[in-house]
């Protein structure tokens, strides 16, 4: 079952209903950003079920890509946007984008009809798939997940499904950045049950070079607590040497959502 529809008033009055996209929102890493959400149900899809996920617990948990909303569905509410000063259009929402199967064709449209940059917030379980590599190709900036330095950790705060190994992923990620030609980024997630190993996740950083390291802690709802600002500098120390951009000291633009309740529910704040 698809989301409720979100409702945009425009000043001719006539509404204009949208299930798919969102916002835009004040993104720290990504300044006026469009949310595209190509898969749309009630329940998160995911291969990860994540301990600090703010859009709550996966309910549908695969590593198979499929079609949930067709790409024509998605460019036809693109195409009934008004005018909004939008700095991404970003593949996201409630679950793993990159299990779309027709994404690519989505950012495709936007790139050659709108002129706007496409970005993608990917947990990288599935780079693995030379499909989705291929697909990943045609969007300005791909962001990769990389919150733990070990399987055992993995594990704990990621908890992925179908036998996922993080060795794998990042090998994957390394093939990947030799061949991408747009912004290479990583987001990392520090909490508790992850800080101690953050000397070895900067290393593992390091070793991939990204144009950008965006540092997260759960500032949003979620299930567990960010660490403190204070233990986040100390967090932020260790990436020295890289771009980064840190959920505490980033600036966010002020921006007004098409839909305030529908933009709420895809960033798991309560409604």
């Amino acid at each position: 079952m698809h989301l409720a529809a979100a409702t945009l008033l425009q000043g001719n009055n006539m509404e204009k209903n949208f299930k798919y996209i969102y916002g835009p929102v004040s993104s720290w890493r990504l300044g006026s950003s469009l949310g595209i959400d190509q898969l749309s149900q009630e329940k998160k899809i995911c291969s990860f079920d994540c301990v600090y996920c703010q859009v709550g617990r996966t309910g549908i948990f695969t590593c198979e890509r499929s079609i949930y909303v067709p790409a024509e569905s998605i460019i036809e509410e693109l195409k009934q946007l008004p005018d909004l000063e939008i700095d991404y259009y970003t593949f996201s929402g409630r679950g793993e984008p990159t299990l779309a199967k027709d994404f690519k064709e989505v950012a495709n449209w936007i790139k050659q009809v709108k002129k706007g940059k496409c970005a993608i917030l990917t947990n990288s379980t599935t780079i693995s798939d030379e499909s989705v590599k291929q697909d990943l190709c045609v969007m300005d900036l791909v962001s990769f997940k990389i919150d733990a330095a070990n399987q055992k950790t993995f594990e704990i705060v990621n908890r992925p499904c179908c036998g996922i190994k993080l060795e794998n992923i990042l090998n994957h990620i390394a093939d990947f950045k030799k061949m991408y030609k747009g912004c290479f980024t990583i987001q990392v997630m520090a909490i508790q049950e992850n800080v101690k190993e953050m000397v070895q996740i900067a290393e593992i950083c390091k070793k991939l070079s990204p144009d950008i390291v965006y540092l997260n802690t759960p500032l949003r709802d979620s299930p567990v607590a960010p660490i403190s600002e204070t233990s986040f500098k100390e967090v932020e120390k260790l990436f020295e040497g890289m771009r980064c951009i840190s959920v505490y000291s980033a600036h966010k633009k002020a921006v007004k959502p098409i839909s305030m309740k529908d933009t709420m529910r895809r960033r798991g704040k309560k409604i």
